[in-house]
């Protein structure tokens, strides 16, 4: 009997050590209305420039206190999702539903906010050349879609109720998945309400960061293959797969960062389409139709660690290049998710400048 009392006691407190170190959840909601116009990045796009698009965001969002490691390094951002709902103003344009995935960060003693997100958006009338032939902004219904918001947040200033009043950008392209697609971009003015879901409890205190040993690693060395479907911005000519095989080494700075340098060969087969069009439709371009169509590049890049998650931006050169495709410089930013200490997946846009290339879907190793 005592062994058992004695049993029972020692359950009942651990139960009450889970119960005091459970990290305690915290979320809001916000909703915004914006109104704001097209940027007139391409003179293509001019024609779609003619009124003003508005809309509203609707998020939520979980705060974070310092409970997991990363969250102090980057001062306790919050996670959460984003809706937006955009009508362009414009028929021709149509609307967009769009799904995001967000960070907010936060400055100035926490009064500004800086919302950075990633989705994906439905728009109503993409291009099509019997009905939509003068949307040359959007080839497809589905489109990969950025939002940044910069906002003065202040929460919980009437019974939970906060304000909410900035600047919105949003970014509409389908990284050439399908012609055309010389995208936009919104810039908006936005105000908007906070509401703290749980407003009733006690909101707990931000964790001061511990003191952590410094990373050192040697330099690690990565494989990645990367593919998708790509089209090339002549309308008609057809999506087709690529492969990108890609290997480069890294060396981390610390806990954030870490440098990387390599190469890699690209098998775009838009190009051996594109190349034996030009060679037959415009002879006076002199492009021989037996012109390989793949390409070798040298590239650095940077790499910033967030959790599980980092970003990653690389700058590079095609040292192998017999057909003039834009230019010999190209660019990747994207996302990267770690599986363990080795696997890793990625979804990046290349892109030579502002002219998109493709939308890459990797799996990588890091030995």
């Amino acid at each position: 009997m005592r062994r058992l009392l004695t049993t029972i006691l020692v359950l009942c407190c651990a139960f009450g050590i889970t119960q005091e170190t459970k990290p305690t959840k915290k979320y809001v909601v916000d909703v915004s209305s914006f109104y704001g116009s097209i940027l007139l990045h391409n003179p293509d796009i001019s024609h779609l420039v003619t009124e003003n698009p508005s809309g509203f965001v609707l998020g939520y969002s979980r705060k974070r206190f310092g409970n997991e490691s990363w969250e102090s390094e980057y001062g306790y951002p919050d996670t959460g999702f984003s809706f937006v709902y955009q009508n362009m103003n414009n028929r021709t344009l149509g609307d967009h539903y769009g799904l995001f995935a967000h960070y907010n960060f936060y400055f100035l003693k926490r009064n500004l906010q800086f919302r950075i997100g990633q989705g994906i958006s439905y728009n109503t009338n993409p291009y099509d050349r019997n009905q939509n032939f003068r949307n040359n902004a959007y080839g497809s219904h589905l489109l990969s879609a950025t939002l940044a918001m910069f906002n003065y947040h202040k929460e919980d200033l009437f019974h939970g109720l906060g304000i909410r009043a900035g600047l919105t950008l949003v970014h509409y392209s389908n990284g050439n998945f399908k012609a055309p697609n010389t995208s936009t971009n919104t810039m908006a003015f936005n105000f908007g309400l906070t509401y703290d879901l749980d407003r009733g409890k006690n909101t707990p205190e931000l964790k001061k960061p511990e003191k952590r040993e410094k990373i050192t690693e040697p330099v690690k060395y990565n494989l990645v293959l990367r593919g998708g479907l790509n089209e090339s911005d002549v309308i008609g000519l057809g999506q087709y797969g690529f492969w990108i095989f890609s290997a480069y080494a890294d060396k981390r700075l610390g806990r954030k960062s870490a440098i990387q340098l390599g190469s890699e060969v690209f098998f775009s087969n838009f190009l051996q389409e594109l190349i034996r069009f030009q060679s037959i439709s415009f002879p006076e371009m002199e492009v021989d139709a037996d012109t390989d169509f793949k390409r070798a590049g040298i590239f650095i890049g940077h790499e910033l660690f967030v959790n599980k998650m980092s970003v990653i931006t690389q700058l590079g050169y095609y040292v192998y290049y017999p057909f003039e495709f834009e230019s010999r410089v190209y660019n990747r930013i994207g996302l990267k998710r770690y599986f363990g200490n080795k696997l890793f997946g990625a979804v990046t846009l290349k892109s030579h400048g502002a002219s998109a290339e493709a939308i890459e879907f990797g799996v990588g190793v890091r030995l």
